[in-house]
């Protein structure tokens, strides 16, 4: 099997290595290094979360029309990969692996609009909610 990428999705994994290079900080890879298996301290995976909705990067795997970033699979397995190279932190999966896939999945209209945008720039919880 060849594996070998097109030129666009080489030209993308530069883009990626390039936004990495610049965005995560000294401290960002500090705290990335002192995650404890799957879990990143919440600081430091919301401080990279904010960096990445910014960007409109928090959700790669989501549909574009809820947040995502309407990446092929090569793509976002160039992204996923790149964010390991350069020792990005983890973001925390029950909000952007786990609770939205399953609203974009079954939720009401009410419940996608309501919470989906929410989710990946970590804005504040409705206030009957907290």
């Amino acid at each position: 099997m060849d594996m070998k990428l097109s030129a666009a999705d080489e030209e993308f994994r530069v883009m990626i290595r390039e936004f990495l290079d610049e965005s995560l900080t000294d401290a960002l890879r500090d705290g990335a290094r002192k995650r404890t298996s799957l879990w990143q301290d919440l600081e430091t995976a919301m401080t990279w979360q904010r960096i990445l909705h910014a960007k409109g990067w928090a959700a790669p795997d989501w549909p574009q029309e809820y947040g995502g970033t309407d990446w092929s699979l090569v793509q976002r397995y160039i992204f996923a990969q790149e964010c390991v190279r350069a020792g990005a932190p983890s973001l925390i999966p029950m909000s952007l692996k786990m609770c939205g896939p399953m609203l974009i999945g079954y939720g009401t209209d009410e419940q996608k609009a309501q919470y989906l945008p929410r989710i990946p720039s970590r804005a504040p919880a409705p206030t009957w909610l907290r």
